[in-house]
């Protein structure tokens, strides 16, 4: 395990240049979360009620907005404003995957306005290091961060071996940029020679497929719990959706209170251990 691992979310900061990676740990420290909440649902109605309930128990909000059925941009607004009601940073899973001049638009144009409003987005490696010229045009003069997808939780990804090393090649020349991975487990020190001195880099690693009370589902996620993700494979923030607020959108409040205090506590004792503190 990386010698910072051992470090505290806060101490990590400074590991870091770009803002919105030093916002994201200062905030997980300051509230003792690791969870992200992914909030996966079709109606604004749904959408504000969620995250309203989880807020307090999270650094971070993960949204879709291009499924919501009923979007316009008021809805961004008062997402921003719970962001600062419950001191929660923003991550719009938008998964990036065109060339640099099409992503630039996608980011800051259109309907959704991406950089005007979300702290960190995310991308495929596929297209290329033009992905992350393109995003980091508009992106990096608004403070903002990218995850690249370096690995995927579902069975069957083609999103490993040469790939994952690919992605983390370009993760390295884009470090003002590029704060970390949609992955697995750590990428610090991947493809490097042993002793080499950039193997201690420091990148955040987010990781989906967490549950504690199933191991799949039928379209083919796979599942594994705070404690696996976080201590055993040393990642930074565990991302949970169904597993929080349920099957009926978040409709009994006090249910979603539970589930997501619930996974927010197992996050933190995992972290907790893997620091070496009480």
């Amino acid at each position: 395990m990386a010698p910072f691992l051992k470090q505290t979310y806060s101490q990590r900061v400074a590991n870091h240049s770009n803002p919105a990676a030093k916002a994201l740990l200062e905030t997980i420290e300051r509230k003792r979360s690791n969870l992200c909440v992914s909030v996966d649902v079709t109606k604004k109605a749904d959408f504000l009620r969620i995250i309203e309930i989880v807020g307090p128990y999270v650094c971070l909000v993960k949204t879709h907005v291009d499924i919501i059925e009923d979007f316009d941009f008021s809805l961004v607004e008062q997402l921003k404003e719970l962001s600062v009601k419950h001191d929660f940073q923003i991550f719009e899973d938008r998964k990036f995957a065109d060339i640099g001049n099409t992503v630039a638009l996608q980011y800051s144009s259109g309907v959704y306005k991406i950089a005007s409003w979300s702290h960190i987005t995310n991308a495929h490696p596929v297209p290329g290091p033009s992905v992350i010229t393109g995003l980091s045009s508009v992106g990096l003069p608004l403070g903002r961060g990218l995850l690249l997808l370096a690995e995927m939780s579902t069975k069957g990804s083609l999103a490993t071996g040469s790939y994952t090393e690919e992605a983390v090649r370009m993760a390295r020349a884009n470090r003002d940029f590029v704060v970390g991975f949609i992955a697995q487990r750590r990428m610090d020190g991947l493809g490097l020679a042993e002793g080499s001195s950039e193997a201690n880099e420091d990148f955040l690693v987010l990781t989906p497929g967490v549950g504690l009370d199933a191991k799949g589902d039928s379209m083919g996620q796979q599942y594994r719990t705070p404690r696996e993700v976080v201590l055993e494979s040393g990642c930074d923030v565990i991302i949970v959706g169904r597993g929080i607020y349920g099957k009926d959108n978040g409709a009994n409040p006090e249910a979603v209170r539970e589930q997501a205090e619930r996974y927010r506590a197992e996050g933190w004792k995992a972290y907790q251990e893997r620091i070496g503190s009480d």
